[in-house]
């Protein structure tokens, strides 16, 4: 039987000019408890990042704040120059302690949060950089203009948003074409569904972070678990089949610091799930959802 590959998955163009295969890799978990240090196998991530490429996978995305900036040293030692690959990063986080995160959008954090990147990564311009967080102790516009102005500079190719609403977007649609949007999102967490009907409305990346969650659907005996049975393979593959299937605007990004989960996850993007399953999952997932709101 031939290995998943993410390009089962189909692609997506970001910004319109950037393809990439749908499933991308997360690379937040390469790093130490609290996403804080090295992560406690650094060879095993190490193999992990190796194997990225090799199963398909051209999207990759990080933070300057994992680790701080462990993650983006990973990535450029061991796949730099990146042939292939796109390389997305996000900065306005500061790290104090592990599972520690500060929210700093001055313009010249965010200045700095890129041209660091730029060494780190040892790249001339960043494909993709999303603003990890909207500080809201700094005007917006500010945030947003810096952004911009650095994008016209060349530092940034394409630019995005995390964590924010539908009037987030349209904001900062004045500064700069938003590529893409990442927000929590997954079979049991819909507090992003406007978000991303906006997003492939207007055609922009969806990238869903926690994308596998999937919360008491994955005991024995649910719908997930009876599904994934059936088509003999893992609830998380099911969920992360589902997610792919929602929209064609979804980029969802499993990360994990293990070649064998890694291998598990690219299953996801090899399963087809039938409209009946979907319907079923979708509706137990919104039950699910609706519990917790």
């Amino acid at each position: 039987m031939a290995e998943a590959n993410a390009r089962d998955a189909d692609q997506f163009e970001i910004g319109g000019d950037l393809t990439v295969n749908r499933l991308g890799f997360g690379a937040m978990r390469i790093t130490g408890k609290g996403i804080w240090g090295e992560p406690a196998d650094v060879a095993e991530a190490k193999r992990t990042l190796a194997l990225v490429p090799e199963l398909g996978i051209d999207l990759i995305d990080t933070a300057d704040s994992y680790g701080p900036f462990v993650s983006e040293d990973l990535i450029a030692e061991v796949l730099a120059p990146y042939k292939g690959l796109t390389i997305a990063t996000k900065g306005g986080l500061t790290r104090h302690g592990p599972d520690i995160w500060k929210p700093v959008g001055r313009p010249e954090y965010l200045r700095q949060c890129v041209l660091m990147s730029l060494r780190r990564l040892g790249v001339e311009r960043i494909d993709l950089w999303q603003l990890h967080r909207v500080d809201p102790l700094v005007p917006a516009e500010d945030q947003f203009g810096e952004i911009a102005a650095m994008q016209k500079e060349g530092l940034i190719r394409h630019a995005g948003l995390s964590e924010v609403s539908v009037s987030d977007i349209t904001m900062a649609e004045g500064y700069f074409p938003v590529a893409t949007v990442q927000n929590r999102y997954n079979l049991v967490d819909r507090k992003s569904e406007d978000v991303l009907d906006y997003c492939e409305k207007h055609r922009i990346g969806f990238i869903p972070w926690a994308p596998l969650a999937a919360g008491s659907l994955a005991k024995p005996g649910s719908v997930l678990s009876k599904i994934a049975e059936r088509l003999g393979t893992g609830p998380g593959q099911v969920a992360l089949a589902w997610v792919l299937k929602r929209s064609p605007v979804m980029l969802p990004i499993p990360g994990t610091g293990h070649s064998a989960h890694l291998r598990e996850n690219v299953e996801g993007a090899s399963l087809t799930l039938s409209d009946e399953d979907f319907k079923a999952l979708d509706a137990q997932g919104r039950e699910e959802a609706n519990k917790a709101a």
